[in-house]
């Protein structure tokens, strides 16, 4: 057990511009369940007992403000050069007020989060200098933290598990912590995120995929 009070740092998008390859599943309620997703997330991270806050570094207004309501601190992306820019940027920002702070990166698309999921994960990481999680498709990763004094220095994007290793950050392998590790990209990530639980923001948006057989089911009753 760890008594070490996380800051996480959080990036999002612009609306229109977040999730673009939920397009073919979500249709124009793209923007909103992007923004769903990242309350659901940050509620989710505020309820965690290993954290003691949220810095959400972005430049939409709206989602700024709905997330600012739930307690997170929103600073805007104020280097304009890309995700980890971004997310350097708001550890700078977490640490300008607390040069102590231990801070861990994380994805704005959990809308699953359980937030004793995620305190084994920080309990985990409290143990190394630099630690990250590995996405569930074992490809990017959902989460990197840094200890005190550590410099976070994110790689995020495509096959940052492999970048994250070796640039010389440890893995966190831990059991039954699906939900800190299912990031939503497409309309199969969202079903699967949907089996573990999802928030109630997302919940409330979410519409299940029709199964071609429920449809050839129902044109076979009305025959």
């Amino acid at each position: 057990m760890t008594n070490t009070a996380w800051t996480l740092v959080v990036p999002l998008k612009p609306l229109g511009a977040a999730k673009s390859r939920l397009a073919a599943a979500a249709g124009p309620a793209r923007p909103a369940l992007a923004l769903a997703f990242a309350l659901d997330t940050v509620a989710g991270a505020l309820a965690c007992a290993a954290v003691r806050d949220v810095v959400v570094v972005t430049d939409d207004a709206v989602a700024g403000a709905r997330l600012a309501g739930l307690g997170a601190r929103v600073v805007p992306d104020s280097p304009a050069a890309g995700l980890n820019a971004a997310l350097a940027h708001g550890a700078r920002v977490a640490r300008g007020g607390r040069p102590g702070a231990a801070v861990a990166a994380m994805n704005a698309d959990l809308p699953a989060l359980r937030p004793p999921e995620l305190q084994r994960v920080l309990e985990n990481a409290s143990a190394f200098p630099r630690a990250f999680l590995a996405d569930a498709a074992g490809i990017g990763t959902t989460l990197l933290s840094a200890a005190p004094g550590v410099e976070l220095a994110p790689a995020f994007g495509g096959p940052s598990r492999a970048r994250h290793s070796a640039s010389g950050a440890v893995e966190i392998v831990l059991a039954g912590v699906e939900s800190v590790r299912r990031d939503v990209d497409t309309g199969a990530d969202l079903a699967a995120a949907a089996a573990l639980g999802l928030g109630p923001r997302t919940a409330r948006l979410y519409r299940p995929p029709v199964r071609v057989a429920d449809t050839a089911e129902r044109t076979a009753g009305r025959l």
